[in-house]
């Protein structure tokens, strides 16, 4: 029996549509080894409060100055990066609404995130935007799945989520939602098939 189409798509931000250039990298012009910041950063005692609106970015940036040993100046110069929108994704999402299915970014991001979107020129690219830090429910959780597919008015077996990190996927899918791990521009021709054709 043929899947019936998903009637929204949930779509990650980093990882998915923005991307970072790995070859960029301040921490050893600081005596630290390259990603000491994110690794810092993506600990669980900080990386929890962080996406779940507890604490501010700049709270968590201290947090990281704190946890490497750095000067202040060198995370403010780490967190000036903000890396590249993928244009090849981008396309796809208008496509995707212009074909009429809505689509809504939902992503664990601290508290600046549309401030994020307005520097890329993307607020107006979504039909829902959908915050760790805003509602305070972060991916994996069932309860994250639950807010995502309630802010686009459909059932988690009517949303399909795109995202970059298996447990994402798999937390996407045991809430009740169908779930494609993502792993590159290879991907879009099933995501167009499974969205867009008739």
């Amino acid at each position: 029996m043929r899947r019936r189409r998903p009637r929204a798509l949930l779509i990650d931000f980093d990882g998915v549509l923005r991307q970072y250039d790995r070859a960029i990298q301040v921490e050893p012009r600081y005596g630290l080894e390259p990603g000491a910041f994110l690794a810092a950063g993506l600990e669980w005692t900080r990386y929890l409060p962080a996406v779940t609106g507890e604490w501010t970015r700049a709270k968590w940036l201290a947090s990281i100055a704190e946890a490497t040993g750095a000067p202040a100046a060198a995370l403010s110069e780490w967190d000036e990066y903000r890396g590249y929108v993928d244009e090849s994704v981008l396309a796809f999402v208008r496509e995707v609404r212009a074909s009429g299915t809505p689509v809504a970014l939902v992503t664990n991001a601290t508290d600046d995130l549309r401030d994020d979107l307005a520097r890329f020129n993307l607020a107006e690219e979504f039909d829902a935007i959908v915050s760790s830090a805003e509602i305070g429910w972060h991916k994996p959780s069932r309860d994250f799945f639950e807010a995502a597919c309630k802010v686009v008015g459909l059932q988690a077996e009517e949303c399909l989520l795109v995202d970059d990190t298996a447990r994402n996927v798999s937390g996407a899918r045991a809430a009740g939602l169908s779930a494609m791990r993502w792993t590159g521009l290879d991907d879009l021709r099933y995501l167009r098939t499974a969205l867009l054709s008739s």
